[in-house]
């Protein structure tokens, strides 16, 4: 009796599974890894995925088993490049490349501010936004006690910069990695549709933050002079390990961009050099840095969306999408570009992003896209659900991580505060991508 109620109204108890889970992780009461396992727990207890793959005759049509909803390529991907990035950051290369950016402006303030920002999207395209920004930040403080200023705008300038480079490529940002994962995209798939756009957002959005933190960004000659001979020659603690690092980081970032010509995929290439890189390492010391928590939590969100999506609750929400928009591509585009900007504000942008991509998934074959190039509403996602993460003080994990730093330095970052820039950000960014996308794709 059980069973058969479990299998009468399987969406609606997998997605109130879903619902719950997302609220738990929006309100941050219980770790969100936490609650993706227990969800992926309760989903697999209840019967709504199936443990083992099997083949229904009556329906005519393979039935998946759990495994074939989490995406394998995603976490592999994430784990090769945390490994790589955190052996690579141990030699203290990223930091000498930050401080000789910062010599090079002569210690004028607000080109220190670009070039802090410029640093902080280019280094974000290919290491993860976290990683960037608590590599970046000991420089930031250090900087700001140099010019005797608030280290806020600082702080406040790279955090948004992060979001907005992490855009550009595939492994940028989390939600990126999903979307190519799903819709089949690659390397360079990313690098030529949303680079464009993403350096002119960057461009406009910097040089208004300059604008609206002129007067922060005062230094006398005294102080100039300084910041522009800070020694940089004791930085870099291992030259053997930065070669090392540098050297299978370019190749991996290599096998990345020549995907269309090899077909290996982008996580084959990341495992293959974070397994060189660990060849000289204690891999049990490498392993402590890897974010499990993440890796974690990435697992239990695609088995409670696959549960979802095993029980039709994807195919539901698809339909009424396209009710909503009235089957027009133009009007689903938009909608999916400021919803998933506004709603990736307020609530963590990978679980949204895992739900919707087998969302478009369906609906990109609903409402069909003749023009060149790939499904414009794999961009819509991209754009939104990225950019989106500026919105708020915890609209994306690198937002949390310097608030909490700074707070811990003495400079706390109230959620209004920040709101302020983040906001404006986030408008500017969504307009100038509705802008690309009507032009590009729908016009």
């Amino acid at each position: 009796m059980i069973e058969q109620f479990i299998s009468s109204n399987g969406m609606f108890i997998s997605g109130a599974i879903l619902v719950i889970a997302y609220i738990f992780i929006a309100s941050e009461k219980i770790q969100k890894s936490v609650v993706a396992l227990v969800g992926a727990s309760l989903t697999m207890l209840l019967g709504l995925l199936p443990f083992h793959g099997y083949f229904d005759s009556q329906a005519g049509v393979y039935v998946r088993s759990v495994f074939n909803y989490v995406e394998f390529e995603v976490i592999f991907l994430l784990i090769g490049m945390m490994i790589i990035v955190h052996i690579a950051s141990r030699s203290g290369v990223f930091k000498w490349m930050a401080i000789q950016l910062l010599k090079a402006t002569k210690g004028h303030p607000k080109l220190v501010l670009f070039v802090l920002a410029a640093f902080t999207a280019i280094a974000s395209a290919f290491l993860d936004n976290v990683t960037t920004v608590v590599l970046i930040m000991p420089v930031t403080f250090v900087i700001a006690k140099e010019f005797e200023t608030d280290p806020i705008p600082f702080l406040i300038t790279e955090v948004l910069a992060s979001n907005i480079g992490g855009t550009a490529t595939l492994i940028g940002d989390p939600p990126n990695i999903i979307i190519g994962t799903k819709a089949g995209l690659s390397f360079m798939d990313f690098v030529n549709e949303l680079t464009g756009i993403v350096t002119l957002i960057f461009i406009i959005v910097i040089a208004v933050l300059v604008f609206m933190f002129r007067h922060s960004l005062k230094a006398t000659p005294e102080k100039m002079e300084h910041v522009a001979n800070i020694d940089n020659t004791k930085t870099i603690t291992d030259k053997k390990l930065m070669w090392r690092s540098m050297i299978i980081l370019f190749l991996v970032i290599l096998g990345f961009v020549t995907h269309d010509i090899t077909h290996i995929d982008a996580y084959v290439f990341a495992v293959a050099g974070a397994s060189f890189l660990l060849l000289f390492e204690e891999p049990k010391e490498i392993y402590k840095d890897v974010e499990w928590l993440t890796i974690f939590f990435f697992v239990g969100l695609f088995i409670i969306i696959g549960g979802f999506e095993a029980n039709g609750g994807i195919s539901f929400l698809a339909q009424k999408l396209i009710e909503l928009t009235n089957g027009s591509l133009d009007a689903a585009t938009m909608l999916i570009l400021w919803g998933s900007g506004i709603l990736s504000g307020i609530v963590d942008n990978i679980p949204y992003t895992a739900t919707m991509a087998p969302l478009i998934s369906e609906v990109q074959h609903v409402l069909p896209y003749a023009g060149e190039g790939h499904h414009p509403l794999w961009w819509a996602l991209s754009l939104g659900a990225c950019l989106g993460g500026n919105l708020t003080i915890i609209g994306a994990a690198a937002n949390v991580i310097v608030s909490e730093t700074a707070t811990v330095k003495g400079y706390p970052i109230s959620f209004m505060r920040f709101m302020k820039y983040g906001a404006l950000t986030t408008f500017i960014s969504l307009a100038l991508s509705s802008l690309y996308l009507y032009f590009k794709y729908l016009h």
